[in-house]
């Protein structure tokens, strides 16, 4: 029987539905995914050249049934006059297809470009051999040669990289160049499973945090790196955030600093009480460098470099990362009993779950007492 726009859009069962008799291979494939959710893929089996092949025409419901019986209506009269379907509108290589999903994603990324250059450094470093290839032709054999060598060795860069990779395939299958995904279960099943813990940031214990900024304020660096490390100690901010802030998102009457969802991890606009040493040091830093722009410009201008704090870290002989003082403010937040939820606000995180119903107020005005007893207590230490 053949299908019907119905029964495409409400069957749940698991498996391979053709679509009759006169279909030219046509059939709906039904699976579920990891999360419990289904996935449905339009595939062709039809004969290329004496052999039978599979074609991945899409998913649904992005190609609807009339869609795709006229593509493999049009596959098979390409095929009946000897030539091969998959040429005609040539499938992109593997590096064709990691830009074009890198060019989705950024506008979404809201770090300064380093999401952007981790990708392209961890695939033009490890997957390099797979640039070349169609998507069509890319197999979990490929995948486990490019993750094989670093697995065991370089685990986290690894299991990003798997998941990278396993994002240009998904969008090869969501363009109907293919039907699986070989970076996928079959492949996670095939690789050693890690057992160690992932590495955090390096973190000085929150008591040696005042030093550690006495000892930025009397090291050779610029006043722009100076001023940028104190203040992100003292608001527990990201880097990025820090490094990308602008005088225009500076309310020195209100005592606030908004950074726009555009500059936040969470997608989400962010408001941080200044404390009064907070609010010194955007005075010092609009003595030293003027008040237009970004707070804390490079010399030519722009923003920092996402290395210029950490190089100065490495300079000072610090262990710990700026990110690790953020966890260091966590840690100075659960040992002085701060309430959870500011604390976790503070940091800029988001609530999930039921309670996210409920947590409507970023509680400005609470968080307020509390980055002043934090600041206050970097300066007694």
């Amino acid at each position: 029987m053949p299908l019907t726009a119905t029964f495409v859009k409400q069957t749940k069962k698991i498996g391979r539905h053709g679509d009759g008799r006169n279909s030219h291979g046509l059939a709906l494939i039904v699976r579920r995914r990891a999360d419990g959710s289904l996935s449905k893929t339009w595939t062709q089996r039809i004969a290329i050249k004496g052999r039978r092949t599979n074609l991945g025409l899409g998913i649904y419901p992005l190609v609807s049934l009339a869609a795709a019986r006229a593509q493999a209506t049009e596959n098979a009269q390409v095929a009946r006059d000897g030539g091969d379907p998959r040429h005609i509108d040539k499938a992109p290589t593997f590096k064709e297809a990691a830009e074009r999903v890198i060019e989705l994603h950024r506008d979404g990324w809201s770090d300064g470009g380093r999401s952007e250059k981790q990708w392209r450094s961890s695939l033009n470093t490890y997957a390099h051999r797979l640039n070349d290839k169609p998507v069509t032709e890319v197999t979990g054999a490929d995948v486990l040669a490019v993750l094989t060598p670093i697995w065991n060795t370089k685990p986290e860069t690894a299991r990003r990289l798997r998941g990278r990779i396993s994002a240009v395939m998904k969008w090869a299958i969501a363009e109907g160049h293919r039907i699986d995904n070989p970076a996928g279960d079959a492949v996670a099943a095939a690789l050693p499973r890690h057992t160690t813990r992932p590495q955090h940031h390096r973190a000085l214990p929150h008591s040696q945090v005042g030093a550690a900024l006495a000892a930025v304020d009397a090291s050779s660096a610029t006043p722009s790196v100076k001023h940028a490390m104190v203040f992100l100690t003292i608001t527990a901010c990201r880097s990025g955030e820090v490094r990308g802030a602008r005088w225009s998102e500076i309310d020195l009457s209100e005592k606030v600093w908004t950074i726009p969802a555009s500059r936040t991890k969470t997608g989400m606009q962010h408001r941080v009480p200044l404390s009064t040493r907070a609010i010194e040091v955007l005075n010092e830093a609009r003595e030293d460098l003027g008040d237009d722009g970004f707070v804390f410009p490079s010399p030519t201008g722009k923003v920092l470099s996402d290395n210029t704090l950490s190089k100065l870290f490495r300079g000072l002989n610090l262990d710990g990362t700026p990110h690790g003082m953020r966890a260091a403010f966590r840690s100075w937040c659960s040992d002085m009993g701060q309430p959870r939820e500011l604390a976790e606000a503070a940091l800029g995180h988001v609530v999930r779950g039921v309670e996210a119903a409920y947590a409507r107020s970023d509680m400005l005005e609470r968080r307020r007492p509390m980055m002043q007893e934090w600041s206050d207590y970097l300066q007694s230490t």
